[in-house]
């Protein structure tokens, strides 16, 4: 039988998502939105595209969560998107009653979906859908790390003139401006990127990183990044529809590891069907503590204002 996706919004994180969920031919996806005929259309024009590209996933669009039944992965997208001047932290007030909705009626239909957010901002949206969805934290999952780390990784590829798929880096902590990637384990094919690239390069690339969203959203003026969003959910999906156990960064609830506990945290996490398997606990240095504490500390800031 067939895996089962929905997406739930059918802006550009949406429908992108869904393209790249058919096209990796993982199941049959749902894309759901409360705009009465555009996740039909979309869906219809995705559906389409299956001659061409040689999936043969049935893509279905609808304003209606029963259509949503017995998801294996639902992934939220649903919420506004940042333009020129917002923080991610901006959208929080606005963002938080669509995500409780959108997760509430989610987890009605599907108790034993893996659940994956990606609305801004995505740590205390994460934390907003736990607590009203109702399933086991391992199956409430953030998506923020894998975008981070691919932008991180393009970033060092780009200044050394690699192969992106060569890069391993990996950022962690709070999905915005406190996010650390991760500089002493960056390599290139082993080769740590310390070795290849002077220090104040590196501070650089790690601030462009930082900052990575917010560049996009200069550029777009009215909107924000949605190609590598809608790719970094999937990502995470297969892992879990796959039952692949893929190490990837995600916000994850934390109970205790890099000493830190009851919140969702950019952390590496082992993927598979029942969705994290586990946290892959690590020594960071002293300075990587105080910055993953300092992301802890933003991260508790935005679930107080959640109000749940």
């Amino acid at each position: 039988m067939r895996k089962k996706i929905t997406i739930i919004g059918s802006g550009n994180v949406g429908a992108t998502a869904a393209h790249w969920a058919a096209s990796r031919g993982l199941g049959n996806v749902v894309l759901l939105d409360v705009v009465e005929g555009i996740p039909q259309g979309k869906a219809l024009d995705l559906l389409q595209a299956g001659p061409v590209d040689g999936f043969n996933n049935l893509i279905t669009g609808t304003n209606d969560f029963a259509d949503s039944a017995n998801s294996d992965v639902v992934i939220i997208t649903a919420g506004l998107a940042r333009k020129p001047g917002m923080s991610r932290d901006d959208l929080l007030a606005k963002n938080v009653a669509i995500v409780k909705s959108c997760a509430e009626q989610a987890a009605k239909h599907s108790p034993n979906c893996v659940m994956i957010v990606v609305t801004n901002p995505i740590d205390a949206m994460v934390y907003t859908a736990f607590k009203v969805a109702g399933l086991p934290s391992r199956r409430v999952i953030g998506m923020a790390g894998v975008l981070d780390s691919a932008r991180y990784r393009t970033f060092l590829a780009l200044e050394l003139g690699v192969a992106p798929r060569d890069v391993s880096a990996m950022v962690m902590g709070i999905h915005g401006d406190h996010m650390l990637p991760l500089v002493r384990l960056a390599n290139v094919s082993g080769i740590p990127v310390t070795d290849l690239i002077p220090a104040d390069r590196l501070a650089g690339i790690v601030k462009r990183t930082q900052h990575g969203g917010g560049e996009i959203v200069n550029h777009l003026k009215t909107g924000s990044a949605f190609y590598t969003p809608g790719l970094a959910a999937v990502e995470m999906a297969e892992a879990v529809l796959t039952d692949s156990k893929r190490v990837l960064p995600c916000a994850a609830y934390v109970e205790g590891e890099f000493g830190f506990s009851g919140c969702f945290l950019g952390v590496p996490v082992v993927l598979g069907e029942g969705g994290v398997e586990r946290i892959i606990e690590f020594k960071l240095t002293d300075d990587e503590q105080a910055a993953m504490a300092v992301s802890e500390a933003a991260v508790r800031k935005q679930m107080a204002e959640t109000g749940l």
